[in-house]
């Protein structure tokens, strides 16, 4: 079973850069497609981004295009994702989740990801 553990978390000013990293054990992740997440208080959880079983293939959400990039090293067992020009709205608890696909190239933030992190705060204040 596959078990995810977030961190890099914190307080940074708008503007500023973040990098999360979303560490994977109990289980070789490069069988997993692997997405971030994010919620803020009140409001629904949100798909931020995911990256392929390979690393190869990523996709992000409308709000984070441009800014954010994630990144895998199937080395190490952990996926990163960098977090740069952050703005108030990007405050949320982020989670990193993953899901095992026979699909070497694909991934997809409507997928039904079954495998979560506790989270990690990010709130982004002056």
């Amino acid at each position: 079973q596959l078990q995810l553990v977030e961190s890099g978390g914190g307080l940074v000013q708008p503007g500023g850069s973040l990098r999360l990293s979303c560490a994977a054990s109990g289980f070789t992740s490069d069988y997993y497609a692997i997405a971030w997440f994010r919620q803020a208080p009140g409001k629904e959880r949100e798909g931020v981004s995911c990256i392929t079983r390979d690393g190869g293939g990523t996709n992000y959400a409308d709000s984070v295009k441009g800014r954010f990039t994630i990144s895998r090293d199937n080395g190490k067992n952990t996926v990163y994702l960098q977090m740069s020009s952050l703005r108030s709205e990007d405050t949320a608890v982020y989670y990193c989740a993953g899901v095992r696909t026979t699909l070497f190239r694909a991934c997809a933030l409507s997928w039904q990801y079954n495998y979560w992190g506790q989270g990690t705060q990010v709130t982004v204040s002056s």
